[in-house]
């Protein structure tokens, strides 16, 4: 594959406002992941600036240690227009080792209340030595949409609210 990251778009019925505010809450990441791999939020403060940190409990039943922890540094936070992270493992020593693949979510307004999501994940940035034991992308693309489907429903009852 020459490309080194994927991309999914969908439009959801919920103010961009709305939509960045789930984003930036790592408490409703578990709820959003479409690969059922994000377990929970260890640290639950919301994302407010660039190169805040923030990990959470992954489980993946090919890892070597089925449970693992990720830790997070926020690359973009730019509301309600886009956020984005860097993940990598956390190895529990305060030093974590950023992997070089990122998350980022861009929202367009189309209206009071409809948001066009689009998220990117993107390995292209990712050293030899992760590929070594790594296969990219780890998951297919409907992972992505399945992942905007469930932060549109979230986004969607949280507006509710």
């Amino acid at each position: 594959m020459d490309q080194e990251n994927m991309s999914a778009t969908l439009t959801v019925a919920v103010p961009a406002a709305r939509v960045f505010a789930v984003l930036a809450d790592p408490t409703t990441h578990s709820a959003i992941d479409g690969t059922g791999w994000v377990q929970e939020a260890v640290d639950r403060a919301p994302l407010t600036e660039v190169g805040q940190i923030f990990r959470m409990d992954m489980y993946h039943a090919n890892h070597p240690d089925g449970d693992y922890r990720m830790a997070n540094k926020v690359q973009v936070l730019d509301p309600p227009h886009a956020i984005g992270w860097l993940p990598g493992p956390d190895k529990g020593d305060g030093q974590p080792e950023f992997g070089g693949w990122t998350w980022r979510y861009e929202l367009a307004s189309l209206g009071p209340s409809e948001t066009e999501v689009t998220l990117t994940y993107d390995w292209s940035a990712v050293p030899q030595s992760f590929r070594e034991y790594l296969r990219f992308p780890p998951f297919g693309p409907e992972h992505l949409t399945n992942s905007l489907h469930h932060l549109a429903e979230l986004a969607a009852q949280t507006s509710r609210a």
